[in-house]
């Protein structure tokens, strides 16, 4: 009985990293740039040890969140700071520790320190790492490169300068994974964030445009649904075994 009690509550226990995802991607469906995190079901693992070898435990083999950079829908803003990031490719920015982090999100703006920043306050990197400088009362714009452009309005005559160049990179040769600040970094920092292995694609963006969740509703909530209905069941489990417990102790005291 014990053994049974065992396996329904380790099942219930696993699936909750999966039931924690989906609820996240869930409430993220609106969130600008924002990425689902594959799904990992439990594994069956053997349990080595005394007794008949039979004994099975459902597991989570990584309780990491690998990104799936899938297109997201595409919102026209005119606004020329505001970027979309074609194909698979992210933008590197300044994460709370300092270190190199990479996001979806475009909506891009100048601080009032002068600097490039999303829209959650991250400080938007150039290449070589440092932040991007935005001299103040001009016009900025943003190459499908990622070169950034200032123009003076007083200078009418005066042609666009290169500011600076976005931190972008090509991610489909390399796994990303979901920190626990939201940004993504290379499977196995651990938190260290730190450069990606560039994939063979160019890095581009779109100006003028954002693009939004990649989150689909129907599929989280059908599967949401699916996990709550495992997880009654292995209750429904564990409670009738300990009535089937308490019956044969009931009958072992009769006899």
């Amino acid at each position: 009985m014990d053994k049974l009690i065992f396996t329904a509550l380790g099942a219930a226990s696993n699936q909750s990293f999966q039931r924690v995802q989906l609820t996240n991607d869930l409430a993220n469906i609106s969130t600008v740039g924002y990425k689902r995190s594959q799904s990992s079901r439990p594994e069956s693992a053997y349990l080595n040890g005394p007794g008949f070898p039979t004994r099975f435990q459902p597991i989570v083999p990584s309780r990491v969140e690998r990104i799936l950079l899938d297109t997201g829908t595409r919102m026209e803003t005119g606004n020329p700071l505001d970027i979309a990031m074609n194909d698979a490719t992210v933008l590197g920015v300044q994460a709370e520790g300092g270190e190199v982090a990479f996001t979806r999100r475009g909506d891009l703006h100048v601080s009032s320190d002068g600097f490039l920043e999303t829209g959650t306050g991250k400080l938007v990197l150039g290449e070589g790492g440092g932040a991007i400088a935005v001299p103040q009362g001009g016009i900025v714009n943003i190459a499908p490169d990622g070169t950034v452009f200032f123009q003076d309005p007083t200078a009418e005559a005066e042609a666009s300068q290169p500011i600076g160049q976005l931190l972008i990179r090509d991610a489909s040769a390399a796994t990303l994974v979901r920190r626990s600040d939201g940004l993504f970094e290379a499977e196995g920092a651990n938190g260290a964030g730190g450069d990606i292995p560039v994939g063979p694609n160019t890095a581009s963006v779109d100006s003028g445009s954002l693009e939004g969740s990649n989150v689909s509703a129907v599929e989280v909530m059908v599967n949401l649904l699916d996990f709550y209905r495992s997880f009654e069941t292995q209750m429904k489990v564990i409670k009738s075994s300990e009535e089937m417990d308490k019956d044969g102790s009931r009958l072992m005291r009769a006899g």
